[in-house]
């Protein structure tokens, strides 16, 4: 499983962000590093019934209702190896504001501009 995550985690965040975090790992977090890579990437991401793309903006989503900025902005990111468009992620954010609120997705639609500058000044 962590073989599967570690392969579906890089496609989608990118071997440069895998790099980093895995040189960073200490003895305190390599359990939590190893637990989130077997879940979340090996036994869901990992699993047929959605594409990254669908997988992406429901991350997107979920990471601006809850208001984790950090997460979120690694997500936005990632949508250049996930499939997910600007546009797409335009509309997912219109979507949770009616379900989340307005605060949060504000916040969401500042970090998607500053990232999406980011891609264009590339």
């Amino acid at each position: 499983m962590y073989r599967k995550g570690m392969q579906t985690r890089r496609s989608v965040l990118g071997d440069e962000y895998v790099d980093n975090a895995e040189a960073n790992k200490t003895d305190f977090d390599s359990d939590f590093q190893e637990y989130i890579t077997n879940s979340a990437w090996g036994a869901v991401w990992s699993r047929p019934g959605l594409t990254k793309r669908e997988r992406s903006l429901i991350v997107i989503a979920l990471m601006t209702a809850l208001g984790q900025e950090e997460e979120l902005a690694l997500h936005l990111r990632a949508t250049q190896n996930t499939g997910a468009t600007k546009e797409d992620v335009k509309e997912v954010l219109l979507q949770t504001a009616v379900y989340a609120g307005v605060p949060a997705t504000n916040t969401a639609f500042k970090i998607a501009k500053k990232i999406y500058a980011e891609f264009e000044s590339k």
